[in-house]
């Protein structure tokens, strides 16, 4: 089933103007929730705000917004007031400038969303991802939506455009806010980690090997709820032993690699070996006289 557009918008830099169309990229629904119940009659509750100071239900045309700019102390703003500082939203998506991908850390990045050309687009758009993929280049633009001004990071993908909202530069903290100690690594202790990285290395992510194990073990109970069985804790794991030495560590890492991979390698030379034997067999391939 084709996707559905959420909106349509306009990528402009320079005179250049490609009409595109906005698709989420992630499925959201796929989260499993739960609703809170009466534990009497099984009826959904409804949520209501309770004034701790006055010790009654508020219901929603009493209530007013307010910023906390002190500790319990609060400015009131009117919806017409909210309205004025927020962003007037805009189908514009303005390109400020053109950047090597690999300068801009993933720890900037937050939502995804596909873009698609709009009618009379197609050449415009495919010409930009074209160039984008000859500079090896994203570009990051400016983007006004739901009331808020969002900076943006438009990449080429192989088959079009792939718009990823970012986190200004406030909003992400500092690695050097993280104690991370003065610790001293060994040359030797360095040899064994690269080793152990390169037993289980790969040269190309393949996200369909992983899946949301926690979330299917939800569904599956869920549906032996519905049908009325009983669902049951599974056996915690047994803790595996704690080695303290890093270097033991590392090398029973390796070890437990390397012993995991000897049943493969072993069956595969029986194989060759056998398939040698039947090979030199005497008359095999010759005709009876």
């Amino acid at each position: 089933m084709a996707a559905r557009p959420l909106s349509s918008g306009t990528i402009s830099f320079g005179l250049v103007t490609v009409p595109v169309k906005l698709y989420s990229a992630a499925e959201s629904s796929s989260a499993v929730s739960f609703n809170m119940l009466h534990g009497k009659c099984k009826t959904r509750l409804k949520q209501q705000y309770v004034c701790p100071t006055d010790n009654e239900i508020v219901t929603r045309d009493q209530m007013v917004k307010g910023y906390e700019f002190a500790k319990e102390q609060y400015v009131v703003f009117t919806e017409e007031e909210i309205k004025a500082m927020a962003e007037t939203s805009s189908p514009a998506i303005e390109i400020t400038e053109f950047v090597p991908l690999k300068e801009v850390d993933p720890l900037y990045f937050d939502s995804a969303y596909y873009l698609g050309p709009d009618k009379g687009g197609d050449r415009a758009y495919a010409l930009l991802a074209a160039a984008m993929r000859e500079t090896h280049r994203c570009a990051l633009a400016k983007w006004a939506a739901r009331g808020k001004g969002y900076l943006v990071l438009i990449r080429p993908v192989e088959k079009g455009l792939i718009m990823q909202t970012l986190l200004y530069a406030d909003e992400v903290r500092q690695i050097d806010e993280v104690p991370l100690g003065d610790a001293q690594i060994k040359d030797s202790e360095l040899k064994l980690a690269v080793q152990l990285v390169d037993q289980i290395s790969s040269e190309e992510f393949h996200p369909e090997n992983y899946e949301d194990e926690v979330r299917k073990r939800y569904h599956e109970a869920i549906q032996r709820k519905v049908e009325g069985q009983e669902v049951t804790a599974a056996a915690p794991e047994q803790p595996r032993a704690q080695i303290i030495d890093l270097m033991e560590a590392l090398k029973a890492s390796l070890a437990g690699k390397a012993k995991a991979a000897e049943p493969a390698d072993a069956k595969a030379k029986a194989s060759e070996a056998k398939a040698d034997n039947k090979a030199k067999a005497p008359g095999r391939g010759r005709k009876s006289a």
